[in-house]
């Protein structure tokens, strides 16, 4: 059986009422899912993972959050449209 999970970054998103940046961060093992926003490292939907795993989510985005930046970062919505 297949355990691994993918992660998937989203492109930076704004929120100009409060003035801040964003980016969503999903991870899913093909049955199982979970989001959380980045730079809070708050898991925000959960659809299976136990909570001992969402709170290994929740350290793996605060762990590894300044690569998660640059990922979402380099994401250029318009180029991915166009790919698609």
């Amino acid at each position: 059986m297949d355990e691994s999970i993918k992660m998937t970054v989203s492109a930076i998103c704004t929120d100009k009422s409060v003035k801040s940046k964003y980016a969503y961060v999903t991870f899913s093992d093909g049955k199982r899912s979970a989001e959380g926003m980045i730079p809070s490292c708050e898991i925000t939907k959960n659809d299976g993972f136990s909570d001992e795993e969402i709170a290994a989510l929740r350290f793996y985005m605060k762990t590894n959050l300044d690569e998660l930046k640059r990922i979402a970062a380099q994401i250029n919505v318009f180029e991915a449209l166009k790919r698609s």
